[in-house]
């Protein structure tokens, strides 16, 4: 193959391990994908990919390194490549997932993976990864602490509530049990204090998070983990790939006409997202007519009251979406006109 065109890097990423497969395109438009190798998910990993590129591309031509966005396992390799002035692009799992679908690959391991995104990446012509702003990287790993000391406070009053009601409770145990409890509200209330004093300065994040939290049933820490979750919606282009990515897209089992199994979510998403939704929509649904309405319909229709929370809860995230998209406040008559005009703001 001579005269190539086009060179990508296609990374599937995991915890511990990079598996990298190389392809090019020459100036007749042949594909081909080459190359194969395993990398250590770590600095010395990364220092190795790179020798092993230079050695096996044509070095008059970009490689485009092109990796999922796997929660925060490819983070320290795309910091690590843009620092360098490489050419990086990060694509939201779904779309990876839907690509592999059609092709003629049977079985799916971390080779096939790989070579499966770059040949994704030599098809598309995908964007330049943008380094998520620092707000929303410290946003994140703020909210995500929380959420972490949420799960670990509910699990401590389950064992608190569980020893209470023993014949005999150890009055030491619940001490102790009490003491956690009592660090864990205090971190978490540090934990707030360092998010206002992050978003104080960014006058913009302000006004942009007052127009998420005027949506009924939203309120600021809401607002701030969806933000954070998706970089201020950086690698979102449409409502459609937003609930994909969140993992509260409808699958499907079919065969033929017949549909095998109920349709329910696919949970391949962001698990934070989904989290962050819960008891938002379920506040909606108790305070608003419009979500009052669908989910009246749905459970209606179906009679499953958690499928019919979960129909409000894409609703509003969508919503939040279409609120950041306009940087206007919630308003019932401008969203049916959104609603009515558009199918992705």
């Amino acid at each position: 193959m001579t005269n190539i065109v086009k060179q990508v890097a296609g990374i599937d990423v995991a915890q511990k391990e990079l598996v990298v497969s190389l392809g090019r395109i020459d100036q007749l438009i042949q594909k081909e994908v080459y190359a194969y190798k395993t990398f250590a998910n770590k600095p010395s990993g990364f220092a190795a990919l790179l020798l092993w590129i230079k050695k096996h591309t044509d070095g008059s031509i970009a490689v485009r390194y092109v990796m999922e966005a796997t929660g925060v396992y490819h983070e320290q390799l795309a910091y690590y490549l843009t620092e360098q002035s490489f050419e990086v692009s990060i694509v939201l799992p779904n779309k990876i997932s839907n690509y592999l679908k059609t092709l003629e690959t049977k079985t799916i391991t971390d080779k096939t993976v790989s070579q499966g995104i770059c040949q994704y990446g030599l098809e598309r012509t995908l964007e330049m990864w943008q380094r998520p702003k620092k707000i929303f990287r410290t946003l994140k790993q703020l909210t995500r602490e929380r959420d972490q000391l949420i799960a670990e406070r509910t699990m401590i009053k389950n064992q608190l509530h569980a020893e209470q009601a023993e014949a005999h409770p150890s009055e030491y145990s619940i001490s102790r049990m009490n003491e956690r409890i009592n660090l864990i509200n205090r971190q978490e209330k540090e934990i707030r204090s360092e998010m206002a004093e992050n978003i104080k300065p960014d006058t913009g994040l302000i006004k942009q998070i007052a127009n998420i939290t005027s949506i009924p049933g939203v309120g600021k820490l809401t607002a701030v983990t969806v933000l954070a979750e998706t970089n201020g919606f950086d690698l979102i282009r449409n409502k459609k790939q937003l609930v994909s990515y969140s993992g509260l897209d409808i699958k499907e089992k079919e065969s033929g006409t017949s549909v095998k199994g109920k349709p329910k979510i696919s949970k391949k998403g962001n698990r934070y997202l989904r989290k962050a939704m819960h008891l938002p929509a379920l506040s909606a649904i108790r305070n608003e007519d419009r979500y009052k309405a669908i989910f009246v319909r749905l459970v209606s229709k179906h009679g499953v009251k958690m499928k019919a929370a979960v129909a409000v809860q894409r609703k509003l995230l969508e919503l939040i979406y279409i609120i950041w998209k306009t940087n206007q406040p919630y308003s019932k008559e401008y969203l049916q006109r959104v609603s009515e005009n558009t199918n992705a703001v």
